[in-house]
């Protein structure tokens, strides 16, 4: 039997909630407040749950992929959100692989986004 998937939305933890809920608003997503410690951030019919809960091992090793069309133009937009003025948050260039390229996004929590699309 094969399943019909409808989505999958991983949960994201936050070192400081609202920050966080800024940082996510401001690289393009919208939230929808599901309680006072957790909204769902979605992009199209993309979407993931973020939640006031912060676990230093868990955060440290959390890395999500976000495949974008035009990487270019996202970064750009990014850049002018100018998101590195919050705290924690760090953003790179674009890589050149093999497979494609890619940029990274650290979030204020420091969770890491790869941020890319394939060749």
């Amino acid at each position: 039997m094969e399943p019909n998937i409808k989505s999958i939305r991983p949960f994201v933890g936050a070192k400081d909630y609202d920050t966080s809920r800024e940082f996510y608003t401001k690289i393009g997503c919208t939230e929808t407040v599901i309680s006072k410690d957790m909204s769902l951030f979605s992009m199209g019919d993309f979407a993931f749950y973020l939640q006031d809960y912060y676990v230093r091992k868990w955060i440290d090793n959390t890395m999500l992929f976000l495949e974008v069309q035009n990487l270019e133009e996202y970064l750009l937009f990014l850049e002018e959100q100018e998101i590195t003025k919050l705290k924690g948050v760090k953003l790179s260039k674009i890589h050149k692989k093999d497979w494609g390229q890619e940029f990274f996004l650290h979030d204020p929590s420091g969770v890491l986004w790869h941020i890319g699309n394939f060749d």
